[in-house]
């Protein structure tokens, strides 16, 4: 029967009640002494009580069974989980992966949690302070497992082959390529797929996605508030004999418990603490239109703020569809040393920098103050473009994980997952010295 629905805008107060308990939510009043249909009363807070109220993240969250109703957790084998920062020697190279493998159901089933690698990182998570890049790459739904991210304050998904089905305790999201979805800290989640899938995580400990200040831009532009889309409440009344198992990551370990019952039985929520999801295309792009490249900031999705003003944590930037017109400029990323971070992936399409490497699935990392930019063929070829009016990266999604941590890389990364392109440096060797001291 359930149709999936959504309500929009990030950051709203929603309200939301499965439409087979009409008057589930109580009025007037968060904790009755006797809720609805008799349900039990649970808040879920994502910031501190007495934070300022434009800072104030809680849901409050009507269930058949609080979520307390569970066994002890135990250790739960992590795979190519890790937060270990210090496990290979750092390597200040230019980066690059080929696409990561999906192995074969027949072969290796793996659901999203067992297929959960992770790339990169830094930071401390029982210090709430760090972020870490996940790749995952699965071929089988999660049957009675959820995940729960305590350290994280959010998981921004980014699937890049195949559709997810994320179940929440708020209800249930549909994200395909070229969408995104933030799962926040302390939700509890399942995701179901249709095939081979992989994507891209970016995990946060320390700060919550923002939508970027517009400063100059004005009130409009880049991602708009109302295209964030929140999903409504749905409940299941359901029974697991076998036990169903939530699978924890704790201080960046993972643990399991088991109970006896679905955790998505939550009938009846309201708050502006909630898991959301955003389609790229909706993008509002601004841009150079008269000479010069703009900074890719003006790119910038959702930005997870430091203490230090315009110093990001984390920033999810995309690279999307747009017309470049800028007179007597070279079009292309310009080349670049950053005190940032920036880990890319590719959704789909061509990048427009380095059009043969860089491939959907696959990535790359330049760590801060790590030169990079055009390949030679890119910067031939724009140095002698006739400048018109031109389409740029159409039928292309390009994105970034762009940060002010220092980036270390996994063994997984740089060894065990085979997908390292040695030869990514070669891009640039062909590059020549146009220098004439008599023409100038």
């Amino acid at each position: 029967w359930f149709i999936l629905q959504y309500m929009s805008g990030f950051g709203n107060e929603h309200i939301s009640e499965d439409p087979r308990c009409p008057g589930a939510l109580p009025e007037g009043q968060n904790n009755p002494q006797v809720c609805p249909y008799g349900l039990y009363a649970e808040q879920l807070s994502g910031s501190a009580f007495t934070c300022p109220r434009p800072t104030n993240k809680r849901s409050w969250l009507y269930r058949i069974l609080p979520s307390v109703c569970h066994k002890p957790f135990k250790p739960l084998e992590e795979g190519h989980l890790t937060h270990n920062w210090d496990e290979i020697e750092p390597d200040p190279n230019q980066l690059r992966w080929k696409p990561f493998e999906i192995p074969k159901a027949s072969q290796n089933k793996m659901d999203f949690v067992s297929g959960l690698h992770t790339l990169c990182g830094a930071g401390e998570p029982r210090g709430r302070n760090g972020i870490a890049v996940h790749i995952f790459v699965c071929n089988t739904s999660m049957i009675n497992r959820s995940l729960l991210s305590l350290p994280a304050f959010f998981f921004s998904i980014v699937p890049q082959q195949g559709k997810l089905l994320i179940t929440t305790e708020f209800g249930k999201m549909l994200v395909e390529p070229n969408e995104i979805c933030v799962i926040q800290q302390g939700m509890r989640f399942s995701v179901e797929v249709f095939g081979e899938t992989r994507g891209y995580i970016l995990e946060v400990y320390g700060a919550h996605f923002e939508l970027p200040d517009l400063g100059p831009i004005g009130a409009n532009g880049l991602a708009n508030p109302r295209d964030f889309l929140v999903p409504v409440a749905w409940y299941e009344d359901r029974q697991v004999p076998g036990g169903y198992t939530i699978i924890s990551k704790y201080q960046g370990k993972l643990f399991a418990a088991q109970q006896d019952y679905s955790p998505y039985n939550v009938v009846a929520w309201h708050g502006n603490y909630t898991p959301y999801k955003y389609h790229l295309e909706k993008f509002m792009v601004i841009n150079a239109v008269a000479f010069d490249h703009a900074d890719p900031s003006i790119f910038t999705v959702l930005t997870a703020k430091t203490t230090r003003a315009g110093v990001a944590l984390a920033d999810f930037v995309i690279f999307p569809p747009r017309w470049g017109v800028a007179n007597n400029t070279f079009r292309p990323p310009y080349y670049h040393r950053n005190c940032m971070s920036e880990f890319m992936g590719l959704i789909k399409g061509h990048y427009e920098a380095k059009e043969e490497g860089f491939q959907p699935g696959g990535g790359s990392l330049h760590s801060m103050m790590t030169p990079h930019g055009p390949d030679a063929d890119c910067f031939e070829k724009a140095s002698k473009a006739k400048l018109e009016p031109e389409r740029v990266a159409d039928g292309t999604m390009a994105f970034m994980f762009e940060s002010s941590l220092s980036l270390a890389i996994t063994k997984w990364g740089l060894q065990t997952s085979n997908c390292l392109d040695k030869n990514y440096y070669k891009c640039w060797e062909p590059l020549k010295s146009h220098f004439n001291p008599k023409c100038k």
